[in-house]
């Protein structure tokens, strides 16, 4: 019976092979009353596509170096190893699609299961700002979606609205009033993101409540660059087990205003955060390039690199009050095997979050910061149970040590020694050097005085986003440099301690 089966879906598969038919569509020589199956029939506008009526397999090629003005919407279905691929065909510029402010979605992915998308480039700048995105990917009342992916896209000057977290660039969305939705296996990978607001990629769920948790499984975001940035960069939502991979995120919370960070998760369990690099994130309300948010379990970030954010490194908060609906709390993450460099503020705010773990990291200030290493703030109330073992605390310029006793309107505090209202707090095996002030009582004589451990190079790849065409070898370089930064301070990239 199994063999059976077997040749069945075998059958079936390279049946709906021979069925499937590529579409191609060019924006200066084609005509939409032609069949569209060569380039010599091609198409010419997004609006026959947009009719959709595709079959599992088929593909649809837009000629490099179009250009349209609108929507490209997909909501026809691939079937399993058998997806409907959007992609590009020719040489030349990236086909391009303009939203002109015109449309909330340049792209517009909705209950379309294996379904992949690559090799665009999108904008949708219009007068004023609003509610807009470059790309959509929506699951709304449709229970499961399987195997989607946006890759190799160039998402720029975007104007989307800075009041709302799920406008900008990619946001992935799951609805499920009547029927609960979610994704399995959605990939988000390679792409530019560049001058959009709010956020560079983000979710957006009404499934988070824990008494209707429906989470979106084996999301997998990795290998993205975002710069310039209105609010956030990255921040799952509503996910189980999302790895958040090598992406390079700089200069976010430039235009918002109000409170965002690098890459975080918010309503998220189990999700990984490793070889990331989040730098240059702008003001102190938040501006961390990295956050653990809240109603999250088991939260890791392992082998990141942070530099240079106004807010500091790492955020692990919470509100302390409980909500079954919408905040069991944070509990559970661990912060492990990560360089902080010229981070400014605070390196560590720890704010109502309780069974943290922070271990090996390598925390470096620059000669002339002075700033909070630790800061114990409350909301709601105080954090219980954080372990630091085994940190470096490097301060050429001056760290601090203490809990909130006043928070300003900009978003910095106030500290005092001591870590306030904040239970079982414990230092274990960290190193001092330079500089600490209110440091824990572990340090029983004046810090070490001693040349920086390990030699690094900081010297990275740059990247310029106006360049799409050099993303590739870019990527690359900086994954291989990022990779020698940890041997060189970990003595092995792939070190853990799972203690």
């Amino acid at each position: 019976m199994n063999r059976f089966y077997l040749i069945l879906a075998s059958t079936l598969f390279f049946t709906a092979s021979l069925n499937a038919t590529t579409y191609y569509v060019d924006s200066h020589h084609g005509d939409d009353s032609h069949a569209g199956i060569s380039p010599s029939l091609a198409w010419r506008t997004l609006q026959k596509v947009n009719q959709g009526g595709f079959r599992p397999g088929d593909h649809i090629l837009l000629r490099s170096g179009s250009r349209w003005q609108g929507q490209l919407s997909l909501t026809d279905s691939g079937a399993n190893e058998n997806p409907i691929v959007v992609d590009r065909y020719g040489d030349g510029a990236l086909p391009r699609i303009d939203g002109e402010g015109a449309v909330e979605s340049v792209l517009h992915i909705e209950n379309a299961p294996q379904v992949e998308v690559r090799h665009l480039e999108i904008t949708n700048h219009g007068a004023t700002p609003a509610l807009r995105r470059g790309v959509l990917i929506a699951a709304v009342n449709c229970g499961t979606l399987h195997h989607v992916r946006v890759s190799d896209l160039y998402i720029h000057d975007v104007n989307g609205s800075e009041k709302f977290k799920e406008t900008g660039g990619i946001v992935f969305r799951t609805i499920g009033s009547r029927v609960p939705s979610n994704f399995d296996d959605l990939v988000i990978e390679r792409n530019v993101i560049w001058k959009v607001d709010r956020s560079a990629i983000a979710g957006e769920s009404d499934q988070v409540d824990r008494t209707k948790w429906h989470p979106s499984l084996h999301v997998m975001i990795r290998d993205n660059y975002a710069e310039d940035i209105g609010g956030d960069g990255i921040v799952p939502w509503a996910t189980d087990g999302a790895h958040i991979e090598h992406n390079i995120v700089l200069r976010c919370n430039r235009r918002a205003g109000s409170f965002n960070a690098g890459i975080w998760p918010w309503s998220a369990d189990n999700s990984v955060f490793e070889y990331n690099e989040a730098a240059f994130t702008h003001s102190t309300k938040d501006g961390e390039g990295f956050d653990s948010d809240y109603n999250s379990r088991n939260t890791v970030f392992r082998h990141n690199y942070s530099h240079d954010n106004d807010g500091g490194f790492m955020l692990i908060c919470t509100p302390v009050k409980r909500d079954q609906n919408h905040n069991i709390g944070n509990t559970g993450t661990r912060v492990e095997y990560n360089i902080s460099r010229n981070d400014h503020a605070r390196i560590f705010n720890l704010s109502g979050a309780d069974h943290s773990v922070i271990q090996h990291n390598a925390i470096y200030i620059a000669p002339a910061d002075d700033v909070q290493i630790l800061l114990v703030s409350q909301w709601d109330g105080w954090s219980t149970d954080a372990l630091f073992r085994s940190n470096l605390f490097y301060a050429l310029g001056t760290g601090h040590y203490g809990h909130e006793v006043a928070r300003n309107e900009d978003g910095s505090y106030m500290i005092a020694p001591g870590w306030g209202g904040a239970s079982n707090i414990r230092f274990e095996r960290n190193r001092y050097l330079g500089n600490h002030i209110g440091a824990p009582s572990e340090v029983t004589s004046h810090a070490e005085s001693a040349p920086t451990p390990a030699h690094l190079d900081w010297n990275e790849p740059i990247f310029d986003p106006a360049q799409p065409e050099l993303f590739p070898a870019y990527l690359n370089a900086h994954r291989q440099w990022l990779r020698r930064l940890f041997i060189a301070q970990f003595g092995c990239a792939g070190a853990s301690d799972n203690h």
